[in-house]
């Protein structure tokens, strides 16, 4: 019985060196083919151009290894290459596709490199979008630390200023109101904790500091009426009304609406009662 179960460890030990060596095999055959696959043929009249546009379709096909073994080859091949400065921002493409936190890293470096190397190409207003939203890609929800969407503020910001009339522009302008809203809703939500939890003082703290930082954001609505709210705890009508009309004028749907309304014809009710006294 002892002997059956030694041959039978044997036999498992054995079997398992012989799948590790199939799959060493199997990685190296890979790495071979991968390398084969991304040579420029012998004979090419345009090898930097053929790099490029084998690189493209790659990238485009979302293979992102195969992609930047094209790119780096054009990169580092061809350096009076036409394609060259496009190879750079095709590797940083790249990692962003591959969305990891440390592609997210590389791309970041790839598409710095090109704007401090390349900082008047005709293309350097895609690097700068791109760089940001390395940032951009990694912003947690509200309720989580916001280092990255502070990150992505800050990049978009400088590339709307720097690139007003560039094709992207729109779109930075899109993400830049997306990740000024991620920050200000963070606030907001602190602020409604205090709120709830009757700390008026600190919930007025947030909320003022939320319009004062971002008077566009886009759910101010509800920043206004949990302002005007809080204020009226504290018997500080006269302010309260000021937020309550702020959300009529502004807003014409909100799930606020109704009761802002009728908060401030109540309080406009109490002063119509106090002048009549008077």
């Amino acid at each position: 019985m002892a002997v059956e179960h030694t041959c039978t460890r044997r036999m498992t030990a054995r079997a398992r060196r012989v799948r590790g060596a199939a799959l060493l095999a199997a990685l190296a055959l890979t790495a071979a083919c991968a390398g084969t696959t991304t040579r420029v043929p012998v004979g090419t009249l345009e090898p930097d151009k053929f790099l490029w546009e084998r690189g493209t379709e790659a990238l485009n096909a979302r293979k992102w290894f195969t992609a930047r073994e094209f790119f780096r080859q054009l990169v580092d091949g061809y350096p009076q290459s036409p394609y060259r400065q496009d190879g750079k921002l095709g590797i940083g493409d790249t990692y962003l596709g591959e969305g990891t936190a440390e592609a997210f890293v590389l791309a970041e470096n790839e598409f710095r490199e090109f704007l401090n190397f390349f900082p008047t190409h005709p293309r350097a207003d895609y690097a700068h979008f791109k760089l940001a939203m390395t940032h951009f890609y990694q912003m947690h929800g509200p309720e989580r630390d916001q280092t990255k969407t502070r990150d992505a503020v800050r990049e978009l910001t400088a590339f709307v200023e720097r690139y007003p009339n560039s094709e992207l522009a729109p779109e930075g302008r899109a993400r830049l109101r997306e990740a000024r809203d991620r920050l200000s809703q963070s606030e907001y939500r602190v602020g409604f904790f205090y709120y709830r939890s009757k700390w008026y003082p600190g919930a007025l703290e947030r909320f003022s500091s939320v319009l004062k930082n971002d008077p566009e954001f886009t759910n101010r609505d509800a920043v206004y009426y949990h302002l005007a709210e809080a204020l009226m705890k504290i018997e500080r009508p006269a302010e309260a009304m000021a937020y309550y009309d702020r959300l009529i004028t502004e807003f014409e749907q909100s799930e606020y609406l109704e009761n802002a309304r009728k908060r401030l014809a109540e309080l406009k009710a109490q002063v119509a009662a106090a002048v009549k006294k008077e």
